[in-house]
């Protein structure tokens, strides 16, 4: 099949999602000027560079997590490992602004405001470096609000270190997929990058 976004797949579900899989979760947390506090996931969120290191998230329209984070300018990343997904898919409800999902354990961030999750892996803290909403062809802004931040600090809870390395395996990492469908980290193969040799 070959279908349109524009004019519509005809399926019963759309199948952008499935087909751009997995996508990490960022576990958001956040906090707002009045001390409120927000945690929700967001499977549009990723790496953007290492040096610096830069993550960002996509809020599909202006919810807490995005505001919030624009309003004080720091935000946390926290990973969802496999056993943290029941309590990540609670929080993602569609509650009443200012409602306080973090109905467990909080930890206290080192050098931004929002608290992490306690039994998070690891948690990315953040600063804001850029807000925008991206354009459609005809220039038209979309519905969408990119939040990016650099990491100016990494939380790992050395039960996931592995000879040096963080665990993915042990940790579960989850990932969306597409529909009601998730996956978690249970087998890690590796190649190495090929060089162009010309000896």
């Amino acid at each position: 099949m070959f279908y349109e976004p524009s004019t519509g797949h005809g399926l019963p579900h759309d199948p952008s999602k499935a087909i751009v899989a997995p996508r990490p979760i960022g576990w958001i947390s956040t906090l707002n000027r009045a001390g409120e506090i927000n945690l929700a996931p967001y499977s549009f969120f990723n790496a953007v560079s290492t040096r610096p290191f830069i993550v960002w998230f996509s809020s599909e329209g202006e919810k807490d997590s995005a505001s919030f984070a624009q309003e004080t300018g720091e935000f946390v990343a926290n990973l969802v490992s496999r056993d943290l997904a029941d309590k990540m898919n609670r929080t993602s409800v569609n509650a009443p602004r200012g409602v306080n999902e973090f109905a467990y354990a909080m930890a206290p961030s080192r050098l931004v405001a929002p608290p992490r999750v306690a039994a998070a892996p690891a948690a990315l803290e953040c600063r804001v470096t850029e807000v925008f909403r991206p354009k459609a062809l005809d220039g038209s802004p979309t519905s969408a609000v990119i939040v990016a931040g650099e990491v100016v600090g990494v939380h790992i809870d050395d039960a996931f270190l592995t000879d040096g390395l963080f665990d993915i395996t042990k940790a579960g990492n989850v990932a969306r997929l597409g529909y009601m469908d998730y996956a978690s980290v249970d087998e890690v193969f590796s190649m190495r990058r090929p060089r162009w040799d010309k000896d």
